[in-house]
């Protein structure tokens, strides 16, 4: 910027304890970044190397002893890839219900002309105080015949209250401007919801979608409990019947030299490391949605 015929920077100078605080907060981003990427990795660098170097715990962080035998070993096993499948299943159905009843839930009580509105959402919000403990909720399912079903699954869990209360929150933030064109024009509510607030709620949408996605992918107690056919058993629940099996195994399982190629355990690695292969495809091309929907949907405007 000129003023004058004398050059002003537009910059602004930072104090010093403001770059300190700046120096502290990459530092702590740094170690946070470390902390929660660092299994990742170990997990590939395990999975792609020579038993006799995982178990002697010469393995860090890069792969020693490099070879592709655990994937190999992995994709071979028998079950595998039906419980992928059963994965995959539960997930992409799992979520495309939670998220019809996430966003329903979330437009009726966005709505200030809702009665008992304050009573409802309180209720609502309780269920995140309460639970109703194990032994209850496997007998719900029981008495409901809702064991070995992929419905128990499904619908048991279908809503998760943070959730909604995010939505809710993006939905009211949404300018009531907009919907009262629309009624003007004659629109219905099921018409203001999926031409108005969804379009305007990707970022949420895709956020919520993400949460409920990656709970269903990683779901393991509830799929065990209530999953007892092998045959529907999700991936989680397939690797821990593969700890179990290197378990029981015992030293037998253990003599490993430096020519074995494969072990039970870089094969148990092999398919942690494939079970997280489509998270990792995926949040690449979502990541700009779900950040904006996070910060989005912790302000209310």
């Amino acid at each position: 910027m000129v003023i004058r015929g004398e050059k002003v920077s537009n910059k602004i100078k930072m104090g010093m304890d403001e770059k300190i605080f700046n120096i502290a907060n990459y530092i702590l981003l740094a170690i946070f970044a470390c902390i929660f990427i660092y299994p990742i990795i170990y997990v590939f660098s395990a999975a792609v190397s020579k038993p006799y170097f995982v178990e002697s715990g010469a393995v860090t962080l890069f792969p020693k002893g490099f070879t592709f035998e655990s994937f190999k070993t992995a994709m071979n096993l028998t079950g595998m890839w039906r419980a992928y499948g059963n994965s995959i299943f539960i997930t992409v159905v799992g979520t495309a219900v939670s998220m019809f009843f996430t966003i329903t839930g979330a437009y009726v009580l966005s709505k200030p002309e809702l009665k008992f509105r304050k009573l409802i959402t309180m209720l609502v919000i309780m269920t995140m105080w309460f639970d109703p403990g194990i032994i209850p909720r496997y007998l719900n399912f029981r008495d409901l015949y809702l064991i070995n079903s992929y419905t128990g699954v499904i619908l048991g869990f279908a809503i998760n209250t943070f959730n909604v209360i995010i939505l809710k929150s993006f939905f009211e933030a949404i300018p009531k401007s907009l919907e009262e064109s629309a009624r003007i024009d004659g629109a219905s509510q099921f018409q203001i919801m999926t031409k108005i607030y969804l379009p305007l709620s990707g970022s949420a949408l895709t956020t919520v979608s993400l949460f409920y996605a990656v709970s269903r992918w990683n779901g393991y107690f509830w799929t065990m409990v209530l999953l007892i056919d092998d045959k529907k058993a999700p991936l989680q629940v397939f690797l821990k019947k593969l700890i179990i099996e290197k378990d029981m195994a015992g030293e037998a399982s253990q003599m490993i030299t430096m020519e074995s190629l494969t072990s039970p355990q870089t094969v148990i690695y092999a398919v942690i490391a494939l079970s997280l292969i489509p998270i990792l495809t995926v949040y690449p091309f979502i990541q700009k949605f779900f950040k904006k929907g996070v910060t989005l949907g912790a302000v209310k405007g």
